[in-house]
């Protein structure tokens, strides 16, 4: 895409640049507009940086919290004892091989990784790919996360595309599907910085369709991650789930692990 930097923002744009340090590059390489600061016009969101980290955000007078991938953060806040995940994926068990399919900020790959995972991270919209660029280059220098962020590896795109290219061969153990699944109506339960995420992000509308290629490329198994009353995705129904208060991971078994 061609793009021309100015230094406002039209009332269309649904995202812009905020100027400064590395702004005119990663504006070149998304395709938006910078602006010189931040504005009152309602609902305009902003990519940015500050002190050296990708954000997204709305104006600061709006008083939401912007996003961004911080690992070490994530590495912190995460509930121990409770990664019903990592009983969906098949245990603990090192060098297994991830293929989170739909990244997002990268929360359960690196909760993988942190087991000894090698975790491979779709994510197929171009800002929040950039975001987890970012995050995984500063995870690398920090030294709680940086053993962890060196077992995940980023491919920008449709997770789709990555599946159909991987030879026979590399097949991965396990596929992990993450869609965005319909809001419960409990606003409550939604995390104030997770707002701008969700709509940029959007529904995912061919979940199904990934879903079978996913099964057709997994060795082991394929897990779907669902609100806890949602129905399965459309197609083949899941073997078992693995069932919590606030998520489900449906799991769809294809071949039995190795011993030992």
């Amino acid at each position: 895409m061609t793009t021309t930097l100015t230094l406002s923002a039209q009332p269309s744009d649904p995202l812009v640049v905020v100027n400064g340090p590395l702004s005119e590059a990663l504006a070149q390489r998304l395709g938006l507009r910078t602006v010189e600061d931040f504005t009152e016009q309602p609902g305009q969101q902003y990519v940015f940086y500050r002190d050296g980290t990708l954000y997204l955000g709305l104006a600061p007078s709006q008083r939401e919290h912007p996003v961004c991938v911080d690992f070490a953060e994530q590495h912190r806040r995460r509930h121990r004892g409770k990664e019903l995940l990592l009983k969906a994926v098949g245990g603990r068990r090192t060098g297994l091989r991830i293929v989170d399919t739909t990244a997002g900020l990268g929360r359960d790959s690196l909760l993988l990784a942190s087991y000894g995972a090698e975790v491979t991270l779709c994510e197929r919209e171009p800002v929040v790919a950039e975001m987890l660029a970012d995050g995984l280059r500063r995870g690398l220098q920090q030294a709680e996360v940086a053993e962890f962020v060196a077992r995940m590896r980023l491919v920008p795109g449709p997770a789709s595309a990555y599946l159909r290219a991987i030879p026979e061969a590399d097949r991965p153990d396990v596929i992990y599907l993450d869609p965005m699944f319909p809001d419960s109506g409990k606003s409550a339960q939604v995390k104030k910085e997770m707002r701008l995420f969700h709509s940029l992000v959007g529904r995912d509308e061919d979940d199904g369709v990934l879903l079978q290629e996913a099964l057709d490329c997994a060795k082991h198994r394929v897990v779907v991650k669902r609100a806890p009353r949602s129905a399965a995705l459309s197609g083949p129904r899941p073997q078992f789930a693995v069932q919590g208060k606030a998520v489900r991971f449906d799991v769809y078994p294809l071949k039995a692990f190795p011993k030992g």
